[in-house]
């Protein structure tokens, strides 16, 4: 029996749609303006990376860190025990919907033991890493231990008086600061790094201590001179600060100018060896080894032997052993030159203002920061106000039943209804809803002439307050003293010495300095009949019997100049020697038996020089000095040098 035969079916192509389904303008190609799509695809991104994540704001965070710390202050780790990081970074993610590397990555970098903040907010238990190495990472976050810094009590003061505004969270289920009611301005107290779209900011951090000072200042002098108060940048690393008194006025006044920061060493006497123990702020350690590394091996640093990183629990430490007879300070300035142990912080106070990024400099900032701690001030005194009015309100109730006790236990016996009790105190005793419903939940035990009397005892001093209170809203100057004396408070409180050296009036670097890099040794140089120079030092000169020299090239100019490095070439040319009209000696000579100055390297082997026609050439003497010295007889100094007249006559040929 043949097989019925069966048709296949087309399966849809996209069965996820159904039968019958049509997508209208499939296929087709829709043009659109790029400024439209830059507008409504680029822009939101945009505006979203400068607004929520890049830029700080006004308080001195970026929103990742204020969520992590409110989310710290919440769970108690401001007063109580050290607690998991996991068991934070997890209860973070209420707040920030990134994922936990990125939460634990911040607040690594708060962390005391990280070293990146002048003015740390976690207190760290673990292995946080280290700011200035790139090798040293923290541990995981199962391992470490984390809790609040006893600073941060100033950053939560009065978070709960309505000081600062609340928005939901991202979900809706909780709600979180848009600012931190910060008691000293924190914007610049640390080192804040953002890279937004088409903009960016770098803060650095000044001495907590200088900076409140420097604050009160302003307040009561806007026109305050701030270098006197506070002279430069202060660094958690430590290292010494070039002061250019430039720089400063234009990072003060504009927010942008750039600080200049080297290494702070040791040299250690009888050992031969530097220790390097600070760094500038923007590199790392292996960043610093990697370039002299790459230095030595090039041949530009000759006097290290070697180099370690000793690095341990005491802190940073980068050892340099030298060699026999080096100039420790001399080789410090060189590599203050050529690597990042000297290195520069480039500044750019870039902070959102009302959701406006504006760039400011350090005497706008703390004036806009001024400024937002009055409206924070001016919230907390309303708060209290109105809670002291409030009290007051209610005990003026309760005093009012104070003379007749038993006729408000009367009444409220006699009353049917519960929803009665309190009208018919209101109309026995003239008083309002508010405060009969606080008379009627008076526990039965309350209702006693003592307890009345201690209650409204009350009231004499509330009115006091409450009077203080309407005076310190109404006078500006008191609102301006509450923040003077609260900045007074922490930096006696938290206030440290300086970190980072500042370095004035360093001597200027001569031009001979930079000429140190050409070693400074004496060279006898010899001209051939081919137009070679041959550079011999003064022991090979004695020590070889004779030198060999390239072969061909007789009678035919060469194809290029030999190399200059600055030395001076004094040459005489012997009797009957006719004078050349090449490079090689720089003038052309003459039978008058006078030394002529020219040019010549350094340069390994043996460099051609161009010539022109000459009948013969007996021989040329030319003497390389490296500091320009003048000879008078170049044949004299050969001899000098040379044990004998036939070891010159062995190069000629």
């Amino acid at each position: 029996m043949a097989k019925k035969s069966t048709k296949k079916t087309l399966k849809p192509v996209r069965p996820q749609l159904g039968d019958g389904v049509e997508i209208l303008n499939a296929g087709s190609v829709l043009e659109d303006p790029i400024t439209r799509t830059l507008e409504t695809n680029y822009m939101p991104y945009a505006m979203s990376v400068i607004v929520s994540r890049a830029l700080p704001e006004i308080d001195g965070f970026k929103p990742a860190h204020r969520k992590l710390l409110y989310t710290m202050y919440e769970m108690g780790l401001l007063k109580g025990a050290r607690t998991k990081s996991a068991n934070i970074v997890g209860s973070t993610m209420h707040l920030n919907p990134h994922g936990d590397a990125a939460i634990y990555d911040t607040m690594v970098r708060m962390g005391r033991g990280n070293e990146s903040l002048l003015v740390p907010f976690v207190d760290s238990k673990g292995n946080f890493g280290k700011a200035y190495s790139r090798d040293m990472s923290c541990a995981a976050a199962r391992y470490t231990e984390a809790k609040l810094e006893g600073v941060c009590e100033e950053l939560f003061r009065d978070i709960d008086k309505e000081t600062v505004d609340f928005v939901p969270n991202y979900d809706s289920t909780t709600t979180e600061p848009t600012l931190l009611p910060v008691t000293f301005p924190t914007i610049l107290a640390n080192n804040t790094l953002g890279i937004a779209v088409g903009m960016a900011c770098n803060i650095c951090s000044f001495n907590l201590a200088e900076l409140c000072a420097t604050t009160v200042a302003l307040m009561k002098d806007e026109h305050h001179d701030i270098g006197t108060t506070m002279p430069a940048p202060d660094f958690v690393g430590g290292g010494q600060i070039v002061y250019d008194e430039a720089q400063m006025r234009e990072i003060y006044e504009n927010g942008r100018g750039s600080v200049k920061v080297r290494a702070r060493y040791n040299v250690v006497p009888g050992e031969n060896m530097i220790e390097v123990t600070q760094i500038p702020p923007t590199t790392t350690v292996e960043a610093i080894m990697d370039k002299i590394a790459e230095l030595v091996k090039t041949g530009k640093v000759k006097e290290i032997s070697d180099m370690r990183d000793e690095t341990d629990l005491n802190g940073l430490k980068l050892t340099l052993d030298l060699k026999r007879g080096v100039d420790a300070d001399k080789l410090m300035a060189k590599l203050f030159k050529a690597t990042p142990l000297e290195d520069s912080f480039s500044c750019n106070f870039n902070i959102l203002v009302s959701g406006q990024p504006r760039v400011m400099g350090v005497r706008e900032i703390l004036k806009e920061w001024t400024a937002f701690r009055v409206e924070c001030v001016r919230r907390r005194t309303y708060y209290d106000l109105h809670g002291k009015e409030k009290r007051l309100h209610l005990l003026q109730g309760l005093a009012a039943i104070l003379l007749d006790i038993d006729k408000a236990i009367r009444i409220i016996r006699t009353t049917e209804e519960e929803t009665e009790v309190v009208p018919n105190l209101m109309i026995g005793f003239g008083i309002d809803e508010v405060q009969a419903e606080y008379v009627a939940e008076i526990k039965l035990r309350h209702l006693n002439r003592e307890y009345i009397l201690k209650r409204t005892g009350e009231i004499e001093q509330l009115e006091k307050d409450i009077a203080d209170l309407n005076d310190v809203l109404a006078k500006p100057a008191r609102i301006r003293r509450i923040i003077i004396n609260e900045l007074n408070d922490v930096a006696k409180k938290y206030g440290k010495p300086r970190c980072s050296e500042i370095l004035y009036d360093l001597p200027e670097e001569d031009a001979a300095a930079e000429e140190e890099a050409v070693p400074d040794y004496p060279v006898t140089v010899f001209f051939t009949r081919e137009g070679y120079f041959k550079k011999i030092p003064p022991q090979s000169l004695r020590t070889a019997g004779a030198h060999k020299l390239k072969e061909g090239g007789r009678d035919h100019p060469a194809a290029g100049d030999p190399q200059q490095r600055g030395g001076t070439v004094l040459h005489r040319q012997a009797a009957g020697v006719q004078g050349t009209s090449g490079r090689a000696g720089g003038r052309q000579g003459s039978p008058d038996g006078h030394l002529h100055p020219g040019t010549a390297g350094h340069g390994r082997g043996r460099k051609r020089a161009e010539h022109g026609h000459y009948r013969r050439l007996q021989r040329l003497y030319a003497v390389l000095l490296c500091q320009r010295q003048v000879c008078e007889d170049p044949p004299q100094l050969l001899r000098h040098q040379a044990e004998s007249p036939q070891t010159a006559e062995g190069v000629q040929r």
